[in-house]
């Protein structure tokens, strides 16, 4: 049976870490401060906004929300991210996506300011995670490196598999990999036979948003297995991309699903607003 790679007690432990490095920080006159922008009322995007204000409150990390209408134009967004990107006291501004289908994400993302951008979202940063000269790492990918690294597992050498090329997760995951000098596939929904890829993986990372995409048969004995799937299945109940209880008999470790990566991909967030405060403290 795996070991369990537990997720949100790591996420506790690194939030304390980043409390005392806040309270210092504050101390020596420079609060950490995230805004986060929702625009409309999706019920998904206010429960994320309302954690991510919970998980600054707990970390000292003074948070400013603003709220727009569903109807908010292209225009008067584009105007709150250029105040913001003018507030010298913002450390990180974060849109929440999905935007309302009228406004253009690419043109959003691209409008905040890349040395506040602490969803490494912007193009800039995206390439500077590319050549491996990065301020900030994608939160999800970044949680994952931290979830391994946490227990002991050596990437070097590894077959890793990454089974998702979303800009967000994907990409940025399968660059992580290789900058730990893994050896990695990349799998989507055009890759054939699958399934003799997955089996001579090391290390599969599965992010589709398909409820038990991977299955027992995809599977070596040993794997190590990060579940980054968030899916709801016919109970109402969340879970991850793996099918957990025949492929944890089989892999070495696994994450669980909630309770895995989803609370490592919240602490991230927060560890890229310090860096960015440490970085104006440093200026």
């Amino acid at each position: 049976m795996a070991i369990l790679m537990d997720g949100k007690a790591l996420a506790a432990k690194m939030r304390l870490q980043i409390k005392e490095k806040v309270e210092a920080l504050t101390a020596a006159g420079t609060e950490p401060a995230l805004a986060v922008i929702i625009v409309g009322n999706n019920p998904a995007s206010r429960f994320y906004v309302n954690n991510k204000k919970k998980d600054c409150a707990e970390c000292g990390i003074r948070s400013i929300e603003k709220a727009m209408p569903e109807e908010t134009t292209e225009e008067e967004l584009l105007a709150v991210i250029a105040e913001l990107n003018a507030d010298p006291s913002i450390d990180g501004i974060l849109v929440q996506l999905p935007v309302p289908k009228h406004i253009n994400e690419r043109r959003i993302i691209e409008a905040i300011d890349p040395k506040k951008d602490v969803d490494a979202f912007h193009p800039e940063n995206v390439g500077r995670v590319m050549i491996g000269q990065y301020s900030f790492l994608p939160c999800t990918p970044a949680g994952v490196m931290e979830i391994l690294a946490e227990y002991n597992i050596d990437v070097a050498g590894k077959n890793c598999v990454v089974i998702g090329r979303s800009n967000i997760v994907g990409k940025p995951q399968a660059m992580l990999l290789l900058h730990k000098n893994g050896t990695v596939t990349i799998c989507h929904s055009r890759t054939k036979n699958l399934a003799e890829i997955t089996r001579k993986a090391e290390i599969i990372v599965c992010a589709v948003g398909k409820e038990k995409f991977l299955t027992a048969d995809m599977v070596s004995e040993g794997a190590v297995i990060i579940d980054v799937g968030m899916n709801v299945n016919a109970e109402g109940k969340l879970t991850g991309d793996v099918d957990f209880e025949p492929v944890s008999k089989l892999a070495s470790y696994i994450t669980p699903a909630p309770g895995g990566v989803g609370p490592m991909t919240r602490v991230m967030l927060l560890q890229n607003t310090l860096k960015a405060a440490q970085i104006r403290a440093a200026k």
